[in-house]
């Protein structure tokens, strides 16, 4: 039996097109001027710098100065931040500045890994610190009780690896996907851009991450909501004026910042499918991946008088060795 020209055609197109991407191009922000991305890119590469530095200098401040539960969290999400902004902002960069936006498919896998793993583990982390700063100050003298250094240890390697261990399912999921095409309307392989490219029934991996992701942003979004409501009405008890505002300062910071986290992942990642757009897809995800990491070191840290006073002691220690 022989086949017809346009039937041989589709025969050995079909096969083709499924398993001959072998990259992914990135189109990020195709709609600025070349101009404009250019300082797009000096921007984002002046915020990422100052996120590292940022995390980094709280690293070397709390694990040498401050010896502490609470400290011990923010040290953990610093060290959090730096690999969760690197993994976006470092390609971003290099799209906007030079033009390189191609993605082998195992590279691309394991930014869409890492990326939901690493933000899986941050909800996780923010749940803690919500549940420390609940026992500090509703319950002062039972603090040291609860808050031992075993427990600490315990709730931060869980975090870690429950979110990591949970996400491995990407990974199985995504090896078996076939794409029919290869360009990505983002500036990551983000799911939404990702699955549509797909030839594949990808119909169970949403569901799975829709139900997953709903569940982690959601649940971890009522338990933080629950400490800090218990926090404010401790508070509110305070009898002295000035330490109810620096508390109620303090927590509305933090409440900003996660705002932030919180608000950008419920816009893209509990929604049905066809409800997400592509371009609104791309602006939110600058707040969850380039805004909100800036924000972090001022807010939980930098604004921390215990730190800055840690991180004086350190540049001073270090001008001595330096200039003895």
């Amino acid at each position: 039996m022989f086949l017809s020209q346009q039937d041989e055609l589709e025969f050995s197109m079909g096969p083709e097109n499924e398993t001959a991407v072998t990259e992914f191009i990135l189109e990020g922000f195709p709609e600025l001027d070349p101009r404009l991305q250019v300082f797009f890119s000096l921007v984002l590469l002046l915020m990422y710098l100052t996120t590292v530095m940022g995390n980094a200098t709280i690293l070397v401040c709390v694990d040498h100065h401050l010896q502490t539960p609470m400290y011990f969290f923010i040290s953990n999400l610093a060290f959090l931040e730096i690999w969760f902004t690197s993994s976006t902002s470092i390609k971003l960069f290099v799209m906007l500045s030079s033009g390189q936006n191609t993605l082998s498919l195992r590279s691309c896998f394991a930014q869409n890994y890492f990326y939901f793993a690493m933000g899986c583990t941050e909800f996780m982390l923010l749940v803690v610190m919500s549940f420390d700063r609940y026992v500090a100050i509703c319950q002062p003298l039972l603090y040291a009780a609860i808050m031992k250094p075993q427990l600490c240890v315990r709730l931060v390697v869980a975090a870690w690896v429950l979110s990591f261990a949970l996400l491995s399912y990407r990974l199985l999921f995504l090896s078996e996907l076939s794409f029919c095409g290869s360009k990505i309307p983002h500036f990551l392989c983000d799911n939404s851009p990702l699955f549509k490219l797909s030839c594949s029934d990808t119909s169970l991996l949403w569901k799975i991450d829709s139900v997953f992701i709903s569940c982690v942003v959601l649940g971890s979004l009522c338990l933080t909501l629950a400490f800090y409501i218990c926090i404010l009405f401790c508070v509110l008890h305070l009898p002295a004026a000035s330490g109810r505002k620096k508390a109620l300062t303090t927590c509305s910071s933090h409440l900003i910042t996660l705002s932030i986290a919180y608000g950008s992942c419920i816009a893209l990642y509990t929604r049905p499918a066809e409800a997400v757009s592509l371009s609104t897809n791309r602006i939110v995800a600058l707040l969850n991946t380039v805004l909100y990491p800036f924000l972090n070191p001022f807010i939980y840290s930098l604004r921390n008088k215990p730190v800055i006073l840690a991180l004086s002691k350190s540049i001073a220690r270090a001008r001595t060795k330096l200039f003895p």
